[in-house]
């Protein structure tokens, strides 16, 4: 069974930061490329940043010099680490395989960014 468990979220000024965290299982994590998405109320889930199986990264331009992604491969997580956090990150964020796994969706972690 695939699974994908997010945790880190929370609730940070602007300009702090956040590392989020997920644990995957049921894939063969080492031989998968991962990525983080996140969805804004009322908005769709978009791409944030991938990271694969040797460890190159792609992100959106959005987060960019912002948000790093890292994966450990024995324990099978996936992070990101998000600095200098604008309102315009609040959302809940997943993460899944990239290409996306569309029937194992996590329950996400909402990050909210307020002063």
């Amino acid at each position: 069974q695939v699974q994908f468990v997010e945790s880190g979220g929370g609730l940070v000024q602007p300009g702090g930061s956040l590392r989020l965290s997920c644990d995957a299982s049921g894939i063969t994590f080492s031989l998968r490329t991962m990525g983080w998405y996140r969805q804004a109320p009322g908005k769709q889930r978009v791409f944030v940043a991938t990271v694969s199986v040797g460890g190159d990264t792609v992100y959106a331009d959005s987060v960019r010099g912002r948000f790093t992604i890292s994966r450990d491969d024995a324990k099978s997580t996936v992070s990101l680490q998000m600095n200098n956090l604008t309102p315009e990150d609040a959302a809940v964020y997943y993460c899944n395989q990239s290409p996306p796994d569309a029937a194992n969706w996590g329950q996400g972690t909402q990050v909210t960014v307020a002063s």
